[in-house]
């Protein structure tokens, strides 16, 4: 109970970045990199408080696949903080969560898995739902497009991160993480320094504390709780529960940012993430056999 407790909580918490960000009035480069470099001091110190040490020997195996994907990461959340500035909490998120369906359709390719026909029917169902998402069918047209293009592109490259980490199963979750964090802050770094060098930043009181929080709460301690937490429990439940995060999002939203979505809109929230949520438990339980 205490496992699914901290997953759930971390999920929830998980949610709730696109209202942050939304208040935070600075460059998605600067609240990525902040976030970054905050959550990757707070995972480092966190390993040495519970004195577990780093495993050095497979992190020296997995550099470059890790450096790779800590990049990915970094640029990842540009995209995704920039897609809450341009569409609604709720359709960002939703395009976020299209990264399986590229992950699903590059395996036969990359990781020499067959698209089975049940993965195909997730595949399709998920992206009908992004059309009905998208506005196409109230408007005729697609609404919030730069949004949509920018939640897209983060979805693409977390693709890659999972990709990524399929290639890496020799590493634990949290010792993965940490690497990859520092270096998305790092990867971040001379990006930050040569698009805002000059620029005057917006350090309200406000913009200062939510984005502290983004980095120690959302970033560190719910980390440090999510992987934690997917230790003892079944594959299943921690899948199942890894979709509160999209779901919090789009009630949160709709009840604090008075995001509503369409009829339209929410079917397709329902096909997405439903048809995701079909095609992770068939891995999971092909995987546990």
């Amino acid at each position: 109970m205490k496992d699914k407790a901290k997953l759930i909580i971390s999920m929830l918490a998980f949610g709730t970045v696109g209202l942050f960000v939304k208040g935070i009035n600075m460059p998605s480069s600067i609240i990525a990199l902040v976030r970054g470099g905050i959550a990757t001091l707070f995972l480092f110190v966190f390993s040495r408080l519970r004195k577990s040490p780093l495993d050095t020997a497979a992190i020296k195996k997995n550099i470059a696949p890790l450096l790779i994907s800590g990049c990915c990461i970094g640029f990842n959340w540009i995209l995704l903080f920039e897609a809450y500035r341009y569409t609604t909490v709720a359709v960002a998120t939703l395009c976020y969560y299209l990264a399986p369906v590229f992950v699903i359709l590059v395996s036969p390719l990359i990781l020499k898995e067959r698209l089975t026909l049940r993965k195909g029917i997730c595949v399709f169902t998920a992206l009908l739902g992004m059309v009905f998402v998208s506005g196409v069918a109230d408007s005729g047209g697609i609404s919030g497009i730069r949004g949509i293009l920018f939640g897209t592109g983060a979805a693409v490259l977390y693709a890659c991160v999972m990709l990524i980490n399929k290639k890496m199963p020799d590493i634990g979750g949290f010792d993965r993480t940490l690497v990859q964090l520092g270096s998305a802050t790092a990867a971040l770094l001379p990006y930050v320094l040569i698009t805002e060098w000059g620029n005057k930043l917006d350090l309200s009181a406000k913009g200062v504390v939510l984005l502290v929080i983004l980095g120690v709460f959302h970033t560190g301690i719910c980390y440090a709780m999510y992987f934690s937490s997917l230790k003892d429990l079944p594959a299943q439940t921690s899948a199942i529960l890894s979709y509160i995060d999209p779901v919090s999002a789009i009630i949160l939203s709709a009840i604090l940012l008075n995001e509503k979505m369409t009829v339209f809109g929410i079917i397709g929230a329902v096909l997405l993430l439903g048809a995701m949520l079909a095609s992770e438990l068939s891995f999971k339980k092909k995987q546990k056999e």
